[in-house]
């Protein structure tokens, strides 16, 4: 069991900060939730019908494109103990990113998949025009859907989904006109990333553009006034931030000087809370930032390196908080490094 506590106090104020003092926060009860000899990664978090929920990619093959993945489904209680409920994986695709969504008193796990044909996918024939989501569903959270094709999402990369009222949203990026001049995994330059729409959480529409050039993983959030924050990963050492009206078809991106991987976007009380991969002079870090007005705070490292991030949150009715994440800072007994997945009690010991 890793013993792990890190004390960083954030120094920002005003509309995000809900005291005149900067909180202050102790990770506790660091440990490894899942190593089961593959790569696990991508994770996300949910409180839904009194229990917590986690999900993420499994691969025996490894990071890369491999039909050999699947994404996996843990349950609990009370955030200690978490038994496994469900798995699935898509014949000839590779299965990655699911994230969770409550849409009309359904819990959904949706994935972006690469096609992958019956093996390892060289990375020089990755082909973003043929990506498809793919989701899974369940009422009661005993009886999943099987996996089911988004319909209206072939050709987009999908990420995290969002709702609001009686519409769920989702981030596909896409190449600019489905081209074929550019081959891999999509070439950054000619990528977007549109906001899609769906009156029931399985068939979409194209809602409007949201990134015209870099397109990338977008975390939307809907505020309680209908205006939408959004933060999404972009080129170089750059996130994007947008504040929205409705209908949110006009769009402001605010270039922030920070390098965001796997962007989540939640609220801890009255703060916005982001997480995300950042690139620090150690190597590439699992951070936390606190979000005031333009600029993020970072007030956590939690312990990463490698291949790494994806964070999922939950808020428990104490004000506390779960984090989830997955990294590569660890080895096996044999030496080797393991890609696990991890959480995390954060507290508020200065709120």
């Amino acid at each position: 069991m890793l013993r792990f506590a890190v004390i960083l106090s954030v120094l920002a104020s005003g509309i995000v900060l809900s005291a005149a003092e900067p909180p202050e926060v102790e990770a506790k009860n660091i440990r490894r939730i899942s190593h089961n000899g593959e790569h696990n990664a991508f994770t996300d978090l949910i409180r839904w019908k009194g229990a917590y929920w986690l999900t993420f990619r499994s691969c025996p093959d490894g990071h890369m494109v491999f039909p050999t993945s699947t994404v996996r489904i843990l349950r609990s209680e009370d955030a200690k103990e978490w038994k496994e409920v469900y798995q699935f994986s898509v014949a000839k695709r590779d299965v990655r990113d699911p994230h969770f969504l409550v849409f009309k008193e359904k819990l959904f796990v949706y994935t972006g998949t690469w096609w992958s044909g019956d093996g390892e996918l060289p990375r020089e024939e990755y082909d973003l025009n043929l990506h498809l989501g793919y989701a899974v569903h369940t009422a009661d959270g005993g009886e999943w859907s099987e996996p089911t094709q988004l319909e209206g999402t072939f050709g987009h990369y999908i990420w995290r989904a969002a709702a609001h009222g009686d519409k769920a949203y989702l981030c596909g990026r896409r190449k600019r006109d489905y081209t074929n001049d550019v081959g891999g995994s999509g070439g950054v330059k000619i990528l977007e990333a549109a906001m899609l729409e769906s009156d029931d959480g399985i068939v979409w529409k194209y809602h409007s553009l949201f990134q015209p050039e870099f397109g990338n993983e977008t975390a939307f959030l809907f505020e309680e006034d209908g205006s939408l924050l959004s933060l999404s990963r972009c080129k170089g050492n750059l996130a994007q931030l947008s504040r929205t009206a409705p209908p949110w078809k006009e769009k402001e991106l605010i270039d922030i000087p920070l390098y965001v991987g796997g962007p989540l976007l939640t609220k801890w009380g009255d703060r916005y809370l982001v997480g995300g991969r950042r690139t620090t002079e150690e190597g590439p870090r699992t951070t936390l930032y606190w979000l005031k007005e333009n600029e993020l705070k970072p007030f956590l490292e939690l312990p990463s390196d490698g291949d790494n991030s994806y964070p999922g949150f939950v808020e428990h009715d104490d004000g506390s908080g779960l984090v989830s994440w997955y990294s590569t800072h660890e080895k096996n007994k044999g030496g080797n490094p393991i890609t696990a997945v991890y959480l995390a009690d954060l507290v508020l010991t200065k709120p």
